[in-house]
């Protein structure tokens, strides 16, 4: 019975998420400004992170965790460097 549960979040969650991506994705690629697009990149980030954990849930295997610790520090740098572009108008100082 918990099986049965445990398989219908997942399943739920990996659905929403990829909905949430697609949206994500469109305001990515059609932000009226740069501050979407940079604010649907992170949240598409977050949200491919949260999606591979919880493939990792559904199948208990850790590569997926391991994949999704990537994916944020990736994500948080990118992120930072993005920020600090549209402030300044360089990266690096």
């Amino acid at each position: 019975m918990s099986t049965i549960i445990i398989l219908t979040a997942v399943s739920l969650a990996q659905l929403m998420l990829t909905i949430a991506i697609a949206i994500l994705s469109v305001r990515m690629f059609y932000g009226p400004r740069a501050q979407d697009r940079i604010l649907g990149l992170d949240a598409l980030y977050v949200n491919t992170m949260l999606l591979l954990s919880v493939f990792g849930i559904g199948t208990g295997k850790t590569v997926y965790f391991e994949a999704s610790l990537v994916i944020a520090l990736l994500g948080f740098v990118g992120s930072v460097s993005m920020a600090k572009f549209l402030m300044r108008g360089e990266v690096i100082e």
